[in-house]
């Protein structure tokens, strides 16, 4: 087949773990013999809007690389880009693909499935967080009174308008009622949109059973169009880890510097700690890495000198980089994850996991199985939770070394395997198609 493979970033220029998904699946599409085609998106001020320059993938030039110039800077909190769709449906209607596999629309263009609809091409598409029936795509506040980053229980128009879109009044109380109406229509008209494009997908995958139960339940989904399917892995890349003890146990932080990954709650349960060391790695965010750093050199140097702020690793090198220099990772995000992929990479590598006891990420972990949880969003018992592996590391690398609990070798899933049930999902849809 000729597959078409919409991501709103890819290695090496975005490496979260929906990227670096995308990218094992296209590697796994290609070695199968099909072609594979991925449109994403790079920020260049210097270049025209929605100009689309061709590349190939860093890793194998057999995928590739259509990528679409979106600054963020000018569309930041644009969902839709009419005027950059009409230039994908002539892109769409060059390339011809069998089928196209969306894997995420923000910062790209919601309303670029209108344009496959009417080319009447098969439609997958992989849930990654909640997007689609999230404005911001995580279920946290953006401005609350009582609580930074509040977790919020479910989308309504005018809660997402005063908790998340307040910022973008005016602040002049005069306005406040225009404001607020304004937003609260903005909301409600994004919503509409995702609802009609979710009508016009084939199928969905959620990677998570917490996924797959919380658009079965919020959304308009419906059963018959959704399927479970758990992420693939590149698993030669996850081999050979070699732990060299040191003096300290460390534990490793792999992710980005922003408040929903909860690196500010990891760092204040870690120094409370005894006799440990925090690794963090990630690409720097400006400011955001800079109030990071400010937190940790608050802190009494003797805790302050065991933190170290490692620059980003390449996904090809996880085991030597990362899992060679940690003895347990944390995963302390504040919003309720789908499936990260680093659970699942250490969990292969066989380094015990200790995460928040809620969502896609307990989904993985079963308490002192094969890592530890702690209450989310809860600093005291992080800290509980973490000492305990410290003072036990024997019992540590025990829980490492059960891995995967849905399989019996303890492996995650192979990307080969995985690849075939997506294919599997591919054949089916197009079937449907041409009935």
């Amino acid at each position: 087949m000729k597959i078409l493979k919409i991501i709103h970033g890819y290695p090496p220029l975005y490496n979260a773990g929906s990227e670096v998904y995308s990218q094992t699946l296209c590697h796994g599409l290609v070695n199968n013999g099909h072609e594979v085609h991925v449109f994403t998106r790079e920020e260049n001020p210097f270049a025209d809007d929605y100009s689309i320059r061709v590349t190939q993938d860093s890793l194998d030039n057999r995928v590739k690389l259509h990528l679409v110039n979106i600054p963020g800077e000018k569309h930041r909190y644009r969902y839709s880009h009419p005027e950059f769709d009409e230039t994908f449906a002539g892109f769409l209607e060059h390339l011809s693909p069998d089928i196209v596999h969306v894997g995420h629309l923000n910062h790209l263009s919601a309303t670029l499935i209108t344009k496959i609809k009417k080319a009447k091409i098969p439609i997958v598409y992989t849930l990654h967080d909640y997007w689609l029936m999230c404005p911001r795509g995580q279920f946290i506040q953006r401005n609350s009174k009582n609580e930074l980053w509040a977790v919020c229980k479910g989308q309504e128009n005018q809660k997402c308008a005063e908790k998340c879109y307040s910022g973008y009044f005016s602040g002049l109380d005069s306005l406040k009622a225009f404001d607020s109406s304004y937003w609260n229509q903005w909301v409600a008209t994004r919503m509409d949109t995702m609802r009609m494009i979710c009508n016009q997908v084939d199928h969905f995958i959620a990677p998570s059973k917490y996924l797959y139960k919380r658009f079965l339940e919020e959304f308009t989904i419906s059963q018959e169009k959704m399927s479970y399917v758990d992420y693939g892995f590149d698993l030669p890349r996850l081999q050979n880890r070699n732990r060299k003890q040191e003096k300290l146990f460390t534990f490793g932080y792999i992710g980005t510097h922003i408040p929903a990954k909860g690196i500010q709650h990891l760092i204040p349960a870690f120094a409370k700690t005894k006799n440990s060391r925090l690794r963090i790695w990630g690409r720097p965010r400006d400011q955001n890495t800079q109030a990071l750093k400010a937190i940790v050199n608050a802190l009494p140097k003797e805790v302050s000198e065991n933190v170290e702020w490692i620059s980003e690793y390449k996904n090809e090198n996880i085991v030597a980089d990362v899992f060679n220099q940690v003895d347990a990772i944390v995963t302390p995000s504040i919003w309720v994850e789908n499936s990260p992929l680093v659970i699942h990479e250490a969990l292969q590598a066989r380094v015990p996991v200790l995460t928040a006891d809620i969502g896609g990420m307990a989904e993985h972990i079963q308490h002192e199985v094969n890592g530890l949880l702690f209450n989310h969003r809860d600093i005291e018992s992080l800290t509980k939770q973490m000492q305990r592996l410290i003072d036990n590391p024997s019992w540590a690398s025990q829980l490492g070394s059960k891995g995967y609990l849905y399989t019996d070798d303890g492996n995650i899933p192979e990307i080969g395997a995985h690849t075939q049930k997506i294919e599997e999902i591919y054949l089916k849809v197009k079937k449907g198609a041409s009935q």
